[in-house]
């Protein structure tokens, strides 16, 4: 499975050198520290090789159908308490 971003792809770098006794694993952090622990050589190597052009920095993170519907949700009760406010102060004019 190759890497959805250039981060994903230097942290999977970093992880496989230190399969390979290059670094210390003790230096790992975050995504690299993870991937050290959860993934093998092999597939540290598709992620590592993966070529950067056209991938972003950062994978796009991805909103839970939930999570989109409360922010419509929200943005209604806002627009709905904005009207009441306004039309109380046009009427007490």
């Amino acid at each position: 499975m190759p890497a959805k971003s250039a981060a994903q792809q230097k942290a999977a770098g970093a992880a496989i050198t230190a399969k390979r006794g290059k670094t210390s694993p003790s230096k790992l952090r975050g995504a690299s520290k993870s991937m050290y622990k959860s993934m093998s050589e092999r597939q540290l190597d598709e992620f590592a090789s993966t070529k950067r052009k056209g991938k972003p920095q950062h994978a796009a993170k991805s909103r839970s159908k939930s999570a989109s519907s409360r922010s419509s949700a929200r943005k209604a009760r806002k627009t709905s308490t904005a009207r009441k406010t306004w039309s109380r102060r046009k009427s007490s004019r």
